[in-house]
């Protein structure tokens, strides 16, 4: 889940808390306290003259964090907590508790990156295997828990990852695994009778459930200008790649269930990544303001998701058109057409250096996006991911190896990208004041 991430520098506004003429006797401090960090006190010592007088000035930020959420306050308490109390003992804390908007805007931007990366040698991959996509899926699926174990193994031995992050409840990633499975299936089942512009348009839905979820679930509240910025850049992606592609006669030819079959898949991958978040925030509290490794996540969830997929492997392979008892030799032929060995291997040109390629690119897109979702939000990450689409297309229009004939850019490109850049910078935007009626709450909870 994927940057013009100029929509994620807010300003930092600060207010004047107090001017207060002291004796001069006592040291007089200035505290600053940023957005997204608290700095230690500074102290002035007096001069030596008898009569000199210091002032103390405090600057006291708004109530709000950078991202539009409450979340300001909870993060100083607990930078607070934090510096009185001390570390766990071998708890990881290599993201702090309150992450600078620097970090979020540089992750944001290898996200966005690596999601153009991944799209474009999906592409490529595809190339030598064009026979055999249902492969390439399982090999994503099956094959990345032995990696994500063995790096969580390393990890452990290493001691980054702590045996109390391993007896974090498992629950929550079944869960994970039971939405990825079920958003792949019912995505596979709707792709197979959408067109790649209508599947395109549909997508951007995905943004909008994110928004609801953590509203509903992580009590967030968002402002006005995020919530049209988050339209516009959905609209921004509709007009960029789906423009003149005759998008609205497939959703007429296909039908509503399809569509609606599409949207429900983009509704439960909204709910995965907001799942994930709801993981690192009551972890961070179980392991006492530790900070819950990746690859734990990465790997649990990734085991409830093989053996979800495990039992829907008979469905999934009739949706590729591949009889469940043919299945063994289809996997065994895609087997030696990725690693391009063997007789049958005919039209396997460029393999396997393609498929490790996309292999190593899609794994190092799906850290970098959950990374993102840590240290900021699911909905940051899904504008990441959101604004690599267009960049993808672009990428496609130039003279790439194994592609041949560069493809053209939709009419609305240039439109919609503009549009897009207009969503973001809207998002970013941090008012220089706010009144009640420019923040969106989430419902009151019973």
């Amino acid at each position: 889940m994927a940057t013009s991430s100029g929509r994620l520098i807010a300003g930092s506004t600060a207010t004047m808390s107090s001017i207060k003429r002291r004796n001069a006797n006592p040291p007089q401090s200035i505290s600053l306290i940023c957005r997204n960090q608290i700095l230690p006190p500074l102290v002035l010592r007096p001069s030596s003259q008898r009569s000199t007088k210091l002032w103390s000035i405090e600057a006291v930020p708004s109530a709000k964090f950078w991202d539009g959420s409450d979340d300001f306050e909870v993060a100083k308490e607990e930078k607070k907590k934090s510096e009185s109390s001390p570390a766990p003992a071998g708890g990881n804390t290599d993201v702090p508790a309150v992450v600078g908007k620097r970090d979020i805007v540089i992750a944001a931007a290898l996200t966005a990156a690596l999601g153009v990366g991944n799209r474009v040698m999906y592409k490529l991959a595809l190339i030598p295997l064009k026979h055999y996509p249902f492969f390439l899926a399982q090999l994503s699926t099956f094959g990345y828990v032995a990696v994500y174990f063995s790096i969580l193994y390393f990890r452990y031995r290493a001691g980054i990852v702590t045996k109390e992050m391993l007896s974090v409840p498992k629950v929550p990633f079944l869960i994970v695994g039971i939405l990825e499975s079920l958003a792949l299936t019912s995505g596979m089942a709707a792709a197979a009778n959408l067109s790649g512009p209508s599947t395109t348009v549909l997508s951007q839905t995905f943004l909008i459930w994110q928004i609801l979820f953590s509203m509903i679930f992580l009590g967030r509240r968002y402002r006005i200008n995020q919530i049209f910025g988050c339209i516009l850049v959905a609209f921004g992606v509709i007009v960029s790649v789906a423009s003149g592609s005759g998008a609205a006669n497939s959703f007429k030819d296909a039908g509503i269930f399809w569509s609606l079959l599409m949207i429900l898949s983009f509704m439960l991958q909204g709910a995965d990544t907001v799942m994930k978040e709801i993981i690192f925030l009551d972890s961070k509290k179980r392991l006492k303001g530790a900070s819950l490794d990746l690859f734990v996540v990465n790997s649990y969830g990734s085991i409830f998701q093989v053996i979800c997929i495990a039992l829907l492997l008979p469905f999934l392979s009739k949706l590729w058109g591949i009889p469940f008892n043919q299945l063994p030799s289809y996997l065994r032929d895609g087997g030696a057409c990725f690693l391009n060995i063997g007789a049958k291997t005919t039209g396997c040109e460029g393999a396997p250096l393609l498929p490790i390629m996309f292999v190593v690119m899609n794994m190092a897109y799906n850290i970098s996006l959950l990374r993102l979702i840590k240290i900021s939000s699911a909905v940051v990450s899904s504008l990441a991911s959101t604004v690599s689409v267009p960049i993808a297309v672009y990428f496609f229009t130039l003279p790439l190896p194994y592609l041949g004939v560069a493809s053209s850019l939709p009419t609305g490109f240039v439109a919609g990208t503009v549009i897009l850049v207009l969503g973001m910078l809207l998002y970013a935007w941090t008012p220089s004041s706010q009144t009640p009626d420019s923040v969106i709450s989430s419902p009151q909870s019973t």
